[in-house]
C-alpha cells in the first residue's frame, strides 16, 4: 500500500498532516509527484521533509523553475519563485537539497502505471484539466501514451480521467475508485495548494488495484500569515488557501 501525495507548494503545515495521516493508514512507502516548492513560506522545510519521507520522487515544474529560470509563469508565481530560489540557496544544507531536486526525474515506469507531473505527453508542463474530456483530440492523445493508469498532479484537483471521456471528482465515487481493465488517469489533487473549493490538503492510497482519495485539514491561518510576512510573497496565495481555490 503506498500514498501519492502531489503539489506541496512549500505548505509546510498541510504536509505534515498528511504525513501524519499517511502514517496512521499503515502506509508503507511515498510517491510525490512534484512541486514540492513554489508559492508557500517553507520551502527548505519541504524539500528536506520528502527526501526523509518518500520512497519515489518527481520533478515538477515549480521545483525546475527554481533550479533554472522559470517559463510561463505569472508575475505572483514569478516573485515566488525568486524568492524560493534566494531560500533554498542559503542556510546549511542548501547544497544537498540542490542536488537532490536537480536529479530529479521527470517520469517514473512502473508495470501499468505511469506517474508524472503533468501529463503523459508532457510530463512537466502540461495542464489536465476536467473540461477537457470535451477535448477529445488531446485526451485521445495523452491515453495513447498511457499503458494502463497514469497518476498526476499540476491541475490540484483531484478525480478520475475515465478513456470513454468522463471525469469523476471524488465526490462522485464516494472518494473510492477500482482502477480495474480500462485505461484511466488519477490526479491525486494538491497537499499544499488545493483548487476544487476545498480547503483541507489531498493525496491518494493506493492499495493493489484500489485507489482511496484522502482529505486531510491543516491549520490554514499559520501557512497564510506566514506568507503574509514576507513580502515577496503576495497575500493572494494566503488567502485563496482559505476557499481551496
Amino acid at each position: 500500500m503506498r500514498a501519492i501525495i502531489s503539489d506541496i507548494h512549500g505548505n509546510l503545515e498541510a504536509l505534515e498532516s498528511v504525513l501524519a495521516d499517511i502514517k496512521d493508514r499503515g502506509v508503507t512507502e511515498i510517491y510525490c509527484l512534484g512541486d514540492i516548492v513554489g508559492y508557500g513560506p517553507n520551502p527548505r522545510e519541504c524539500v528536506d521533509l520528502v527526501r526523509q519521507s518518500c520512497a519515489q520522487v518527481i520533478l515538477g515544474n515549480h521545483d525546475q523553475g527554481a533550479l533554472f529560470d522559470p517559463e510561463g509563469f505569472n508575475a505572483g508565481a514569478e516573485r515566488a519563485i525568486f524568492w524560493t530560489r534566494s531560500v533554498l540557496e542559503t542556510g546549511a544544507g542548501s547544497e544537498e537539497r540542490w542536488e537532490f531536486l536537480g536529479e530529479l526525474p521527470r517520469i517514473i515506469k512502473e508495470p501499468n502505471r505511469l506517474f508524472v507531473h503533468g501529463s503523459a505527453r508532457n510530463p512537466l508542463n502540461e495542464y489536465v484539466f476536467p473540461e477537457d474530456i470535451y477535448n477529445q483530440r488531446k485526451m485521445e492523445r495523452i491515453f495513447s501514451l498511457v499503458e494502463k493508469h497514469c497518476f498526476q498532479g499540476h491541475t490540484h484537483i483531484p478525480g478520475v480521467f475515465t478513456e470513454d471521456m468522463n471525469f469523476l471528482p471524488p465526490e462522485e465515487v464516494n472518494f473510492e475508485y477500482d482502477l480495474g481493465d480500462q485505461k484511466c488517469l488519477v490526479n491525486v489533487g494538491s497537499v499544499g495548494q488545493p483548487r476544487n473549493g476545498v480547503p483541507d490538503s489531498s493525496y491518494v492510497i493506493l492499495d493493489g488495484e484500489h485507489i482511496t482519495f484522502r482529505r486531510v485539514p491543516y491549520d490554514v491561518e499559520v501557512t497564510a500569515n506566514k506568507i503574509y510576512a514576507i513580502p515577496d510573497l503576495d497575500n493572494f496565495l494566503g488567502d485563496r488557501l482559505r476557499d481551496g481555490r
